[in-house]
């Protein structure tokens, strides 16, 4: 027995609900909670009863945002109901999606599509009495204007509303049927004939040739065509028998009736009932690729070490529009030897870690107010802000830098702070790719700035990291057809024919990183989505040579941090994270404490060095090239560096002996102490400032040499000359002539150089822009659907014939208003109750009376789904419930 039958057979005869409504109330719990959970917008506020649930499942937003969220024979079975009678049986929908023909994977598919679309009530009603929700229908048939996104468009009923009767018998004629006495009968005559496969045949025998090439064109979409007002003769062959119907002046529809037939009854030109399958482009060992992608880990930390790194004494500026400069990007690039859109990508990644921010808080502040409990409606400011606001008033600089957190990042193991910055790119909606290019207003988008939250992008990470993870390990898949995977089940519905088989993208070239995508192509952004998410995973170590990573696979789970969902779920995260870092630490190898030194002057780190030498070598030494190896460079400038820092020569030749596994150089020795003999032999003070040196003869040869001309020197005593330059321009200018002054405080003592680092106040990280309100957890909906029934039950209950108050409202007496609810509470019955509260709201209460003492009542309210008190003085009357039919369910 075929699928379709069983579906057929299944089914009861009888006509079904009358309503949506209805047909939600029919349904058990388990079901309600399934919408619920499909379509979360409906519980925001949770409904009353099923009735204002039927009502806003039916709203224009949340049905727009269900479609959104069919996968593409989904989309398909709900446009085809569009083009169907309303209401239309089953059998009608599959000779729609399966054509004369038939096709045994429609027939397949479609029961558990239908029930699909149940499921998320987009369609109710009985088996041989389909709807589609009215908005649903609203969005998806043609109409005069715009065709059907299945290409079809107005059915010769609706084409012909508004032409005169003698053109409807006219077109009768011409196509060969007898006249009839009215217009109604007339239309469906005509109908009738293009419903016809063969007659349809019959007529279309005797068409011109061209005539019948401006119906293939049509035929399947847009149905729509330009005419003059003196057509040429094969298109007035088509338009004097009705194939083609006048809507505008100007232009004329191919009818729906007479479309399906030159279609074989098929409202798609391609049917999609299969998911299309992940092809596999590469298999590798899973080893490789969890050593490659090990690999890549250790190399983004480092990237994203080396920005923060750089950023440390204060980042660049913020513009007054937000974001980073294109300027500062190309020197951030420059730094981290990448391409700018791969450097905005590592600063945005940052960024969301909450690694970095802007010091003045003009950024977030709008947004941390509200979260802060000592910011009140009365205009509280703290310090913080009013630091940030006179520092606006003031014109100086507000600048980008490390926040307090990075300090705890960098001293967590590599494995954790790889897991940290994951756990902000999975969930993220900041989608660093469109920098560069142009916001809705023709405005480039910046690195930091506002504008770059895209809420389809953490769903379309997941799903590409869910489909690898569905391959078996080590297989890369093929980008196209993970594309086109991802275009199935989130097709884009449009007003007009969707193209039934997009062109795949580029297959053996690699795609670029960045380059933005115009604003309103949302399918042109899925796509690029899907690239980023691709070279952006590859890029972080959590693929490795194209495959998902052994530690990538266990990512799934792990981005509780940044969701923000409540304690249990941030803790549920780092214990998922926790295990993600375990498995990535066997591949990063351990820190080394030691260097091989070089008589080239040069260092080697065979591989990442412990904290401690590493940045005591960065002071010493100028880093040379990167890769597996690090080699450091030891010059005059870099040993200065370090003495600078108040490092003696001593200290030098102590700390490379204790961390090279290999002698330390003579030449390294001669520089570093060649160096620190000359370093504080002259001493730069302010006065604007000056030099002194015991040694005359340097004086002398410092005011003879041409470049200290502009320095504007003159010498004051034999070991004393001033300058009008500041010490800073005066220190590097003796610099630039060979010498190695040092800078004195107003005691005479040398002044050490330190390197000052700069924080921002704390701050949070930017929370993603989610697209719609977040799926509800399994206790919520529970307490949702008590909610809804309890309402529904207080909505539906009989009750008898009372005297009304104005309102609705039950009226009885203080006497018979006490004696009903004490009988209740006796009985164990429920009664209507007209209530009116402090503020004098009124309302009508389903009450189950528990017990009446000291002029309150307390049952349990069936509208509240709780039990209440009530003040019998603010009790308008009560009302009895009408007696149950036989077999009826209580109202509790």
């Amino acid at each position: 027995m075929s699928a379709e039958q069983q579906h057929r057979d299944g089914q009861a005869a009888d006509p079904g609900p009358r309503s949506l409504a209805q047909a939600l109330r029919e349904r058990d719990d388990a079901s309600l909670g399934a919408l619920l959970r499909s379509r979360p917008d409906l519980l925001h506020p949770v409904p009353t009863d099923v009735t204002q649930l039927a009502t806003r499942a039916g709203t224009r937003a949340s049905v727009l945002r269900a479609l959104e969220h069919l996968d593409r024979f989904a989309l398909q079975a709900a446009e085809a109901l569009a083009v169907a009678p309303d209401p239309a049986s089953y059998q009608e929908l599959l000779d729609l999606l399966a054509g004369d023909d038939g096709d045994e994977e429609v027939a397949g598919a479609l029961p558990a599509t239908v029930a699909l679309l149940r499921e998320r009530a987009l369609v109710w009603g009985g088996e041989d009495r389909l709807r589609l929700v009215r908005t649903a229908r609203e969005l998806l048939a043609p109409s005069a204007s715009h065709s059907s996104p299945t290409g079809l468009g107005p059915s010769v009923a609706e084409a012909t509303s508004g032409m005169s009767p003698g053109r409807i018998q006219a077109i009768l004629t011409a196509a060969g049927l007898p006249h009839t006495h009215d217009t109604v009968s007339a239309v469906a005559a005509l109908s009738g004939l293009f419903a016809d496969r063969e007659r349809v045949g019959e007529l279309l025998e005797g068409a011109p040739e061209a005539s019948r090439e401006v119906l293939t064109r049509l035929v399947w979409g847009p149905p729509y065509g330009q005419v003059t007002a003196e057509p040429a003769a094969h298109l007035r062959w088509l338009l004097d028998r009705g194939l083609l119907l006048p809507t505008t002046p100007g232009t004329v529809v191919l009818p729906r009736e007479a479309a399906l037939s030159l279609r074989g009854g098929r409202a798609h030109r391609v049917p999609e009932p299969t998911r299309p399958r992940v092809a596999v482009a590469a298999e590798r060992k899973p080893q490789v690729v969890d050593a490659a992608a090990g690999g890549q880990a250790l190399a983004a930390l480092d990237t994203v070490e080396e920005l923060l790194r750089s950023w440390d004494e204060g980042g660049p500026a913020v513009l007054r529009a937000g974001g980073l400069s294109i300027r500062d990007l190309k020197r951030t690039a420059t730094v981290l030897e990448v391409p700018e859109p791969v450097a905005a990508f590592w600063v945005e990644l940052a960024y969301a870690a909450g690694l970095i921010a802007s010091d003045g808080g003009y950024v977030e502040e709008h947004h941390e107010r509200h979260d802060r409990p000592d910011a009140d409606a009365e205009g509280y400011e703290d310090e913080e802000t009013r630091d940030a606001r006179t520092r606006r008033r003031s014109g100086e600089a507000e600048h980008y830098a490390p926040t307090p957190e990075y300090d705890a990042w960098r001293d967590l193991p590599p494995a954790e702070r790889w897991a940290w910055l994951l756990e902000a790119w999975l969930p993220g909606t900041r989608a660093p790719g469109l920098i560069g290019g142009r916001d809705g207003r023709d405005r480039t988008l910046s690195a930091l700035g506002p504008g770059l939250d895209r809420s389809p992008a953490p769903e379309v990470r997941r799903r590409v990291l869910e489909l690898m993870a569905g391959l078996e390990p080590g297989q890369a898949p093929d980008p196209a057809t993970l594309l086109e995977r991802l275009r199935w089940e989130r097709p884009l519905r449009s007003a007009g024919p969707r193209r039934e088989q997009p062109e795949p993208p580029r297959t053996g070239v690699r795609p670029a990183y960045g380059g933005g995508v115009a604003a309103n192509d949302p399918e042109a952004l899925r796509t690029k989505l899907t690239e980023w998410a691709l070279l952006e995973a590859e890029m972080l170590g959590v693929t490795g040579r194209g495959a998902l990573a052994t530690h990538g696979r266990a990512l799934l789970g792990a981005e509780g941090r940044s969701e923000g969902a409540g304690a249990g779920t941030a803790a549920a995260g780092s214990a998922r994270a926790a295990v993600v870092a375990a498995l990535l630490a066997p591949l990063l190898p351990e820190p080394l404490d030691h260097v091989l030194l070089q008589a080239d002057l040069t260092a080697v780190a065979p591989g990442p060095l412990v904290r401690p030498l590493a940045e005591a070598l960065g002071v010493l030494a100028d880093v040379e090239s990167k890769g597996g190896a690090t080699v450091y460079r030891f010059t005059p400038g870099s040993v200065r560096r370090a003495l600078d820092a108040g490092r003696s020569a001593t200290e030098l030749h102590a700390f490379l002996d204790r961390h090279s596994r290999t002698p330390v150089p003579q030449p390294l020795t001669y520089l570093i102490d060649d160096v620190a003999r000359r370093h504080g032999l002259l001493r730069v003070g302010a006065a604007s400032s000056y030099v002194r040196c015991d040694d005359e003869s340097v004086l002398d040869e410092i005011l003879a040499d041409r470049r200290a001309t502009a320095l504007r020197l003159r010498r004051l005593a034999p070991t004393v000359v001033a300058a009008q330059a500041d010490p800073r321009t005066l220190i590097e200018g003796l610099r630039a002539m060979g010498f190695a002054p040092a800078a004195e405080s107003a005691e005479g003592d040398v002044m050490i150089a330190r390197p000052h680092a700069h924080r921002t106040p704390p701050r949070t990280p930017p929370a993603p822009v989610p697209d719609g309100p977040p799926a509800p957890d399994a206790t919520l909906l529970t307490a949702a659907v008590r909610a809804v029934r309890a309402g529904d039950r207080a909505a539906t209950a009989p009750r008898k014939e009372t005297p009304q108050a104005p309102g609705g409202l039950p009226r009885t007496s203080p006497a018979d208003t006490l004696a009903t609810v004490q009988a209740a509470a006796m009985t164990g019955e429920s009664v209507w109750i007209g209530h009116v509260n402090a503020e004098g709201a009124a309302s009508q209460r389903l009450l189950a009376p528990l017990r009446v003492e000291g002029g309150y009542v307390t049952g349990y309210d069936h509208t509240a789904d709780e039990v209440r008190t009530y003040a019998l003085h603010r009790i308008t009357g009560v009302a009895e419930l009408a007696d149950e039919p036989d077999g009826a369910e209580p109202a509790r």
